[in-house]
């Protein structure tokens, strides 16, 4: 096995960091592995926000679901789909385009996401943690105002980094599903319920299959800032056009 495909079998989600910063050569580096991530029609449909300001970080970490732990990251990223830089581009140069549609926002987001693992990637490879907080999505209102993102500029993912402290290194991985779940053969294959509770029968640990769905449903799927989630990118979407 190589070393870029052990990393990935070895990252996982970091939280907790050491007090050293990271050197401004090796930033630079997993800044520069994002952008050299693959991009539909090489446009970059993204704009990565360097969030420095220490007060902003703390905002951001009460903004995200009042997460303490982003804060004390030594690297915050803003990966945001942006629609608005080419149709500014367009109208500057008398194209006339049509405005940003649901479309354009769906492919900038591809994008965006390709950037900010390629990010995940470089950094491991450098011994530097990562962990995406998709809590970016919500409070759309307060996140606009702290980030000044005007129209056809959406937060896609956020991410943080810092050198993992030693509890970190050591903690296990969550288990993946088995691959014969994951991976169908040309064509989706709904489950049926006895192979839906094989796929996500590891995840039960000491309480039955039931109440580990019914406790998980109700504090993600069902939970407040889910469904904050949803309104909030519900608001963003207002502005893209779907041409129907």
């Amino acid at each position: 096995m190589n070393e870029i495909i052990e990393n990935l079998y070895h990252r996982k989600s970091v939280r907790a960091y050491e007090k050293r910063e990271i050197p401004e050569e090796m930033k630079n580096l997993i800044l520069e592995a994002a952008m050299q991530a693959p991009s539909a029609g090489c446009q970059q449909l993204y704009t990565i926000l360097d969030i420095t300001d220490q007060e902003l970080k703390k905002a951001l970490s009460e903004s995200c679901d009042h997460q303490p732990f982003i804060a004390n990251a030594k690297m915050v990223l803003v990966f945001c789909a942006d629609c608005k830089k080419w149709y500014d581009t367009y109208l500057e140069t008398g194209c006339k385009p049509r405005k940003p549609g649901v479309g354009d926002l769906m492919l900038a987001i591809t994008d965006t996401v390709i950037a900010a693992q390629n990010a995940v990637v470089a950094a491991e490879g450098l011994g530097i943690g990562s962990c995406y907080i998709g809590d970016i999505m919500e409070n759309c209102e307060e996140q606009r105002r702290l980030l000044q993102l005007p129209e056809y500029v959406f937060p896609a993912a956020m991410l943080v980094f810092g050198w993992p402290t030693k509890q970190q290194i050591e903690r296990q991985k969550p288990e993946r599903c088995e691959r014969k779940h994951i991976v169908h053969e040309n064509t989706y294959r709904s489950m049926d319920a006895k192979e839906l509770r094989e796929m996500f029968a590891h995840k039960c640990k000491n309480s039955t299959y039931e109440e580990w769905c019914s406790a998980f449903c109700n504090r993600k799927y069902n939970s407040d800032f889910s469904k904050e989630m949803t309104r909030s990118v519900a608001k963003y979407l207002e502005e893209y056009e779907t041409y129907i």
